[in-house]
């Protein structure tokens, strides 16, 4: 069912907030403070209903729009663990193989097995 907004009423909010697509960052974030204004408030008319309908698009759409990080390999998470952690490769051996393996490994010149992964 759709409910029929006051077009004077919308046309304020429209006034009052241009929205439009959404080119930056800072545009981006402009926009979701809007839309989070918009969604905690308690009593919202049907016009600004229609705007956090029409924000959620514009949202929606810049983030689609941006680029994919590359997902990392499993060395790269292991390497970013190891050195979040603070471990050294030593400290992987004996629990993933021996230091040879381990040392493969860490080089990106062996992969990481499925029973090693659950161990890490």
């Amino acid at each position: 069912m759709t409910l029929a907004l006051d077009h004077n009423t919308y046309n304020q909010l429209l006034t009052k907030f241009q929205p439009k697509i959404i080119e930056n960052e800072e545009e981006y974030e402009q926009a979701r403070h809007l839309l989070l204004n918009l969604i905690s408030k308690q009593d919202r008319l049907p016009e600004e209903t229609a705007m956090v309908k029409l924000m959620a698009t514009i949202i929606k759409d810049f983030d689609a729009r941006q680029p994919q990080p590359e997902p990392a390999s499993p060395q790269e998470v292991l390497l970013h663990l190891m050195s979040a952690n603070n471990m050294k490769q030593a400290d992987l051996v004996g629990k993933i193989g021996s230091k040879g393996v381990v040392s493969e490994i860490v080089n990106g010149k062996r992969s990481i097995s499925k029973a090693q992964g659950k161990i890490l």
